[in-house]
């Protein structure tokens, strides 16, 4: 069966957040995976596993950790959501994201198998899109003899797909405020949630950060049994720009990394506590020299990302949550080297705080125009301007996206255009730029 065709089935999928109206939501279990996983070998049982939780920055630590273990020469699998242009990016093999013919063959691979289990009344349903792409990673990573393997949670911890590993460590990211009608809403329910990922005796890896969280991780840490290990030693101090030094495993390491933005110092740190920890009590041959080569080499796109196209400076960054807005807002300046960017291409989901995210980035910019993203959980464009008219910004809404970037380009004037908001959007925008003639990322 062709790469297509699986493609085009899973995108055919109801989401697991919303299954429409009149549609019971999807109950969450560890439950059915695991079935799922039996049938098809336990293939995450054959390699050791980090897992990574959080709100905001779990993708970039990582990735970065990834990328850290692989310039230790080991065969690392990375898994991580959502994707900006194409699944397959959730999947990788030493940097490598798995080829359409191993999607293919291992998408109709899960599918079959899954589909069997529902005839054979030992699962009540077929798995959801990310349950089906987590037993794909898991098959991919087991097939090609990893050594290691870095999962991202989707969302939460606790019910999560991924959340079927005996992890070596759990490592903790900063957490906030999003997807309260499944994880709860307050800062404390979001973190128990989230603290689900530990284990009894393992090892937790986290920041001091919001004093609930920091409660609660305490809490279920102490309740388990966990040892926690805070990353702080590897957070540079305040001022800290471009690249810098910290001690680790009795060196003085470089940390030079492409990602942008004070707050990654914090994702750097936890992804080098982990590594600090992998090789000192779990025997991986991590060095200083891989530590600093592993972080000048990790590649996570969309992150304050800077990109150049006929002489205007564009940057792109996935901010779709507050947290994430204020992140953005904070590295703007240095992103754009000194450059007071002109124009707003924004969009999000329709289940995100759009009114906050609005007010948090709208008055930087003299225009904002929202754009259309091809996702059934859009927001509407009417909701947008409405937030935009709310913060006293003048907004416009342009269909489809590439008219939005020929317009954000005459009206330039030698300044900065900047695209956020949305995953979708972003990875929308990055598909156009880059396959234009003459941008540079």
């Amino acid at each position: 069966m062709s790469y297509a065709i699986a493609i085009d089935q899973l995108n055919a999928m109801v989401p697991e957040l919303y299954t429409g109206a009149g549609q019971p939501r999807r109950k969450f279990s560890l439950d059915e995976i695991r079935m799922l996983l039996g049938e098809l070998g336990n293939p995450q049982r054959s390699f050791p596993s980090v897992l990574i939780a959080g709100t905001n920055g779990k993708g970039s630590t990582a990735a970065t950790l990834a990328s850290i273990l692989t310039a230790s020469g080991l065969r690392t699998g990375l898994y991580t959501s959502p994707h900006l242009t194409k699944a397959n990016e959730r999947i990788r093999m030493d940097r490598v994201e798995i080829s359409d013919d191993d999607f293919a063959r291992l998408y109709f691979r899960v599918h079959d198998a899954a589909q069997q289990l529902v005839m054979d009344g030992r699962l009540p349903q077929l798995p959801s899109y990310f349950e089906i792409l987590t037993a794909q990673a898991l098959l991919h990573f087991a097939a090609a003899r990893a050594q290691v393997a870095v999962l991202e949670v989707g969302m939460g911890g606790r019910l999560d797909a991924t959340n079927v590993v005996d992890p070596l460590l759990s490592v903790i990211t900063d957490i906030s405020l999003d997807h309260m009608d499944w994880l709860g809403s307050t800062i404390s329910a979001i973190t128990r949630e989230k603290a689900g990922i530990l284990r009894a005796r393992g090892t937790m890896i986290t920041l001091p950060q919001h004093p609930e969280a920091n409660q609660v991780l305490g809490e279920v840490a102490t309740e388990l049994g966990v040892r926690g290990v805070s990353a702080t030693a590897y957070v540079p101090g305040a001022g800290a720009a471009g690249p810098y030094s910290i001690e680790a495993l009795g060196s003085e390491i470089p940390v030079d990394s492409p990602l942008k933005g004070a707050h990654q110092h914090r994702n750097l740190a936890l992804a080098i506590a982990a590594a600090v920890e992998l090789k000192s009590n779990h025997g991986f041959p991590i060095t200083p020299a891989s530590i600093a080569e592993g972080i000048r080499r990790t590649r996570w796109p969309g992150r304050l990302e800077r990109i150049e196209r006929d002489g205007v400076e564009w940057i792109l960054d996935v901010a779709h949550n507050p947290a994430g807005a204020w992140a953005l807002r904070a590295g703007l300046r240095s992103a754009m080297r000194d450059k007071e960017p002109r124009t707003l291409i924004f969009s999000c989901l329709r289940d995100k705080p759009v009114a906050e995210m609005a007010q948090i980035l709208f008055p930087l910019f003299e225009r904002v125009i929202l754009a259309p993203i091809h996702a059934a959980r859009a927001a509407a464009l009417d909701d947008l301007l409405a937030a935009a008219k709310a913060t006293g910004t003048s907004a416009v809404a342009v269909e489809p996206v590439a008219k939005a970037i020929e317009i954000a380009e005459n009206d330039a004037q030698g300044r900065g255009i900047v695209v956020s908001g949305s995953v979708y959007l972003v990875g929308e925008v990055r598909t156009l730029l880059l396959g234009a003639g003459g941008a540079k990322a």
